[in-house]
């Protein structure tokens, strides 16, 4: 059983929304808090801070949107004719600035800068709480939280749409924020993570499902790297210590294995908790939203809405036992070595589908999905990590050594070590590989792809256009509801 899992509930209609981890539930009846009483003791700061995590759990971000935007955009999946139109536009680039998730995304991400800003600006009266109420350590790790949540918010929101609007304080009225340029949001989002870092605890001390030092860490090198920044990034790797690659790679994407030694931060889900609110979140993270589609929606079983591209079974090299561990093909057991994949289970119509996901699927223990899987996904693991500081390591360090981070991935997947010799451009187009394979369907290869530059030639042929489709439409509600923002700030192409 999963513990420390974290679940929400609305309280309030925008920014009190009270949450605590299973450990705490008799902490707090949020029944009876309202903003008159907040911030009075630890369980009332602790049910602030667990509320900006609820927007991760929206159909704009981990419930639906986010996997479906990435691994189509990526092209990591193709799609059977049942996907629904709007999954559709990813993959074809046809989406608009009326495009429904995208508006999801967009709110979610703000609404939960919203939630970490409300922790943030009431800084003064949580120090206010007597110590014999709560620690000042304990009010310095929630602010550290809040100050990651706002980083990371920021980070997905300036990834997809380059210049938005910069917010770190609660509005007195009904007003609207011009856009800031990408470099102030960066600047923001990297004192967030300075900030959190020097308050978080350790993974091991903090509770599964919260922010924790290492996790802010990884971040801010991940945010160094996307900057270009290859020292600074490598230097925050560097600082990294009690994480190991799983021996397993599987384990990475089991329920029962969960937060195990390669988990940096983890995207939580616990359907045991509930899932009433499942159909009618796509924004706000309001209500019990402990579950996501995804399971259903890629299940070659179930939905199967999308397939693994031929282009990602292609790139796997002969041996490499990830392949089997992210992908079920014909022949392949399930449900516990129980039942075994056919051809008839990857056949739609008339055609027979390759391969079908395995990854974040249900099927090693269970017969069939259902729309409430409850496995975690993995933000940021130490493979990932690795293969970052490779990437480091080939611009401002040694081939050697950035080829040595290389081969400890694939040792793990039964592949023979690269030789250390490799050429700069070579070691780069390693990289560029290995991320393919080691990250598949965990959406990250868009992102990767376009701050490489390489996207219009790994996107050729997918109506992806160089110098619009690097960045998503700021929605047409913003524009229209925002009276800093008009028609002339939209990205470009849009």
């Amino acid at each position: 059983m999963k513990k420390y899992k974290i679940i929400f509930t609305i309280f309030t209609m925008l920014l009190l929304v009270n949450a605590c981890s299973e450990k705490d539930l008799e902490l707090t009846n949020p029944n009876q808090l309202s903003p008159d009483t907040f911030f009075k003791n630890e369980a009332q700061v602790q049910s602030a801070v667990n509320a900006a995590y609820a927007n991760f759990q929206t159909h704009g971000m981990y419930s639906r949107g986010m996997f479906f935007s990435s691994d189509n955009m990526s092209h990591e999946n193709a799609g059977n004719p049942q996907l629904e139109a709007d999954k559709k536009q990813y993959l074809d680039f046809s989406f608009d600035s009326s495009h429904g998730l995208n508006k999801a995304f967009w709110d979610s991400c703000f609404r939960g800068v919203n939630k970490a800003n409300f922790v943030i600006e009431n800084k003064e009266a949580i120090d206010a709480i007597p110590e014999t109420l709560m620690s000042t350590t304990t009010k310095a790790k929630f602010m550290g939280e809040a100050k990651f949540l706002r980083g990371l918010y920021y980070f997905w929101l300036v990834v997809r749409y380059g210049d938005v609007p910069l917010i770190t304080v609660i509005p007195e009225a009904p007003v609207g924020f011009p856009k800031s340029s990408a470099d102030l949001v960066y600047q923001q989002i990297i004192d967030d993570l300075k900030d959190a870092q020097t308050t978080l605890r350790d993974k091991g001390v903090e509770d599964n499902g919260r922010a924790n030092k290492g996790a802010a860490t990884a971040l801010l090198g991940k945010v160094y790297l996307y900057r270009g920044e290859h020292a600074l990034a490598l230097a925050e790797f560097n600082k990294l210590s009690g994480y190991a690659l799983e021996a397993n790679f599987f384990d990475n994407f089991k329920e029962e294995t969960e937060h195990g030694i390669e988990s940096i931060f983890e995207i939580e889900y616990d359907d045991d908790l509930g899932f009433s609110a499942q159909w009618n979140s796509d924004a706000s993270g309001a209500g019990p939203n402990e579950a996501t589609f995804r399971g259903q929606e890629y299940g070659c079983l179930n939905w199967f809405n999308v397939y693994p591209s031929d282009d990602l079974l292609d790139e796997y090299e002969a041996g490499d036992t990830r392949f089997g561990d992210t992908f079920y093909s014909v022949g392949d057991s399930y449900a516990e070595g129980a039942l075994t994949i056919t051809t008839s289970n990857l056949t739609v119509g008339t055609d027979v589908r390759r391969a079908g996901w395995k990854k974040y699927q249900n099927y090693y223990k269970d017969a069939s999905e259902d729309q409430t899987s409850g496995i975690n996904f993995k933000y940021l693991r130490y493979a990932d990590v690795l293969l970052m500081m490779a990437e480091c390591e080939n611009e401002v360090g040694t081939q050697s050594d950035a080829v040595g981070y290389i081969n400890r991935v694939r040792l793990r997947a039964g592949l023979t070590g690269l030789a250390t010799t490799l050429t700069k451009d070579q070691v780069f187009t390693a990289i560029v590989h290995e991320r393919k394979v080691e990250l598949a369907g965990e959406q990250v290869r868009f992102n990767d792809i376009v701050r490489w530059g390489n996207a219009s030639t790994e996107l050729a042929g997918t109506n992806f256009q160089a110098g619009k489709h690097e960045l998503m439409p700021i929605p047409d509600a913003e524009i229209s509801s925002n009276e800093s923002i008009t028609s002339a700030d939209q990205n470009p192409g849009y």
